[in-house]
């Protein structure tokens, strides 16, 4: 039997330890529970122990999930958007952290333009250039950035990245070091709705080494529940 918990309470005690050790507090860093596949039940669980943030990689699966769990969290698309989820995707996520194309930026807009709703997302980046994964190039976070501009309704907060799969932790610390460059170079973009304050990366592999480089979102799956299944 997982122990939800207790495993919950680990990773945060890891991620206070870690914050610490590079001279930050721990409250900066938001730990996104990883719920993909899991049911309300062990969501519930987290919860209890003091989970704030509930991340899901489908519209379908969190719609499902939040009509079963009344408790006030954050809910955070992880996953993939398809532009014909844009719609519901509005509805049920605090933070879409898989922005990573100009038509779903446009997207985002016109709909929250008609539910009369603000996006609040993040950019990912495919640092690893792997086909098999969604995210912009890095050589078009610019055009990008220009183009978010002048789409008021979308507020983009920061950056995501899903390194390739680590051997050993160590070997994600260059997409997060490059994440982070990523970051100080297009501070220049702040405007009204633009404010790259935050970078989510980091998973149970290889969290503490994206917080020493400076992570402020973890996204935490196997760590508090467990294998997939």
């Amino acid at each position: 039997m997982i122990d939800v918990a207790a495993n919950y309470r680990r990773v945060r005690e890891q991620v206070a330890e870690a914050a610490q050790r590079c001279g930050r507090r721990p409250e900066e860093i938001t730990i996104v529970c990883a719920a993909k596949t899991k049911g309300p039940e062990l969501i519930r669980a987290a919860i209890a122990a003091g989970a704030t943030d509930i991340g899901e990689n489908y519209v379908q699966e969190a719609e499902e999930k939040r009509a079963q769990i009344p408790e006030s969290v954050r809910w955070h698309l992880i996953g993939h958007l398809q532009q014909n989820k844009v719609k519901k995707a509005l509805r049920v996520f605090t933070l879409i952290h898989s922005l990573d194309s100009v038509p779903l930026a446009h997207a985002l807009q016109r709909r929250c333009a008609q539910l009369g709703l603000t996006a609040r997302a993040l950019i990912e980046v495919n640092l690893g250039r792997e086909p098999t994964k969604s995210g912009i190039p890095e050589e078009q976070v610019e055009a990008l950035l220009t183009a978010l501009a002048d789409l008021p309704a979308v507020h983009v907060e920061g950056f995501m990245v899903i390194p390739p799969p680590p051997a050993q932790a160590e070997e994600s610390r260059p997409y997060f070091r490059a994440l982070a460059r990523l970051q100080a170079r297009y501070q220049r973009f702040r405007t009204a709705n633009i404010d790259l304050r935050e970078l989510s990366m980091g998973m149970t592999d290889d969290y503490p080494i994206a917080i020493e480089e400076g992570a402020t979102i973890v996204r935490i799956g196997r760590a508090i529940f467990g294998e997939r299944g």
